[in-house]
């Protein structure tokens, strides 16, 4: 039995952060009924394709484990079935743009069709000045605090590659459902469920707040400009690839740097395996010598440290200076380019990673579900077709005899029915 076998959502999402929020909730066992307009579907499926004619990765990378059925919600036939959804699922979940939701299908008439009903959202920013506002992965990082903590302190700005505005936000969201349901297990009423991408963001640069209240206290010894002398201003600096837990850690070159772009290791010189570190890069000295010997003493001579560091990491590959390293419990880790991940069989093995096959696209690989559970493991099952199981939903999940499902369709609520694919 998967976790949430037996939980049906209904998903109004697209693009990535709802998406990511329902594919979660389909890997643990949910039925995710993915609402896509009769034509077009979801835009990503169109969009960076790499093979002509086929969804793009971008789009079955999201919507692994769902159904896909086409609806006119502007159709007077498309909306008995909308409303016969809403009865019929537990939970709805959608990324539309601000009020678009409201003018569909207000709190109000859901709970008159299901009392039980989660209805869950994702928008850019809460209520606010900006509340209106359309907001994408970057400016979404942008507004929760990310990219002005991000990069160089002499440079711009930077959004990272992680994509914690989309698929963090959706993350967050999936476990507001699922604490949404345990309530509902005791009250029997649904709620609305919210998280704004901003206060996404925010949550995850936690540490970035906790230092800007402790610069009200001092200068902030653990970030690199500290040591160098420069005087901190009133808001958090972008500290490079200084480490954000206390302990010192950097980003050093390894043999091969000059022409591999990740030949690269990030180090921490963490206080407890000081000593094991100078005997490793042959500074034996630097364990009694008192400019070295105490984490406060070394606090204005990490330049100097980390290049001794990197003078020795620079004779060795990425991956040989970590098994050197990981004898000593001196913590470090590669840079790992998306090539070097793709070709890891470990990933593999654990699920990480996946094979999937597709009937147009044909293999690709995947992330698979990056939490597991002993008693519920996941599978990751390929993405519908546009509109695939509109006509085994209209008849296993309605319950529509066939001459109502005829009705419909030939009201053009469904658009053009896909049939299923033959597997």
């Amino acid at each position: 039995m998967k976790a949430l076998e037996g939980i049906r959502i209904l998903d109004f999402t697209h693009v990535q952060s709802g998406p990511t929020c329902t594919q979660l909730l389909a890997w643990f066992g949910a039925d995710v009924i993915k609402v896509e307009r009769p034509g077009t579907g979801d835009i990503t499926r169109g969009q960076l394709r790499d093979v002509p004619d086929a969804d793009s990765l971008y789009f079955t990378m999201l919507n692994h484990n769902k159904r896909s059925i086409t609806l006119d919600t502007k159709n007077a036939k498309g909306r008995e079935v909308l409303d016969a959804l809403v009865k019929a699922c537990d939970v709805l979940v959608e990324n539309f743009a601000p009020g678009v939701l409201d003018r569909m299908l207000p709190w109000e008439k859901v709970q008159q069709l299901n009392p039980r009903m989660i209805v869950a959202s994702i928008k850019g920013f809460g209520p606010g000045p900006y509340e209106e506002c359309k907001v994408y992965e970057n400016v979404a990082q942008c507004a929760g605090g990310s990219a002005s903590t991000t990069g160089f302190r002499d440079g711009l700005p930077l959004v990272t590659g992680a994509q914690i505005g989309d698929s963090g936000t959706g993350l967050h969201l999936a476990l507001g459902i699922v604490a949404a349901l345990f309530q509902r297990e005791k009250t029997g009423k649904g709620q609305r469920v919210t998280c704004a991408m901003q206060d996404g963001v925010l949550n995850l640069c936690r540490v970035k707040l906790r230092d800007q209240q402790r610069l009200a206290h001092g200068p902030l010894t653990e970030y690199s400009q500290y040591g160098e002398g420069i005087p901190f201003g009133d808001a958090v600096p972008r500290a490079g690839n200084d480490s954000g837990g206390g302990q010192p850690g950097r980003i050093v070159k390894c043999k091969g740097w000059e022409t591999d772009p990740n030949a690269y290791l990030y180090f921490i010189t963490q206080a407890p395996v000081w000593e094991k570190i100078c005997d490793v890069i042959g500074e034996p000295e630097w364990k009694s010598h008192p400019d070295f010997a105490k984490p406060s003493a070394r606090l204005t001579r990490l330049n100097q440290i980390f290049e001794r560091i990197e003078q020795w990491t620079m004779t060795k590959t990425k991956f040989e200076a970590m098994d050197i390293l990981n004898e000593y419990d001196i913590p470090c880790g590669p840079i790992l380019s998306m090539k070097e991940i793709m070709e890891d069989r470990s990933l593999y093995q654990t699920g990480t990673l996946v094979k999937v096959d597709h009937p147009v696209r044909g293999e690709y690989v995947s992330v698979g579900n990056p939490i597991k559970l002993s008693d519920s493991p996941s599978e990751v099952v390929r993405s519908p077709l546009l509109g695939e199981h509109t006509e085994e939903i209209l008849r296993d999940v309605l319950q529509f005899d066939p001459g109502r499902i005829a009705e419909i369709e030939h009201s053009g609520a469904l658009g053009e029915i896909q049939r299923q694919a033959a597997e």
